[in-house]
């Protein structure tokens, strides 16, 4: 099993995963998906001849991915000292 994450959806048909392990993107039709995928979900895949033959949602890690990211937006935000720009 590798690890994949949904990086957008295309035309509401095509989901595009990334697998940084492999450094390869994969398109698979949106119907393949694992019921309550959504972008920036991570999945657990199985690969077989350059195809994603299996797909389910690694929701541990999609929570605690999203946890970072929370965390990393908060202390950015706390930083930031407002525009540099004045409003007219």
């Amino acid at each position: 099993m590798i690890k994949g994450y949904l990086d957008r959806i295309e035309d509401n048909k095509f989901a595009v995963i990334l697998v940084d392990e492999i450094k390869k993107e994969f398109i698979v039709p949106t119907v393949q998906l694992p019921e309550g995928s959504k972008v920036n979900s991570y999945f657990e895949l199985t690969i077989e001849n350059e195809k994603i033959t299996s797909i389910t949602l690694d929701e541990q890690t999609t929570f605690s991915e999203q946890k970072k990211i929370n965390e990393m937006m908060t202390k950015l935000r706390s930083k930031s000292k407002g525009s540099k720009f004045k409003k007219n």
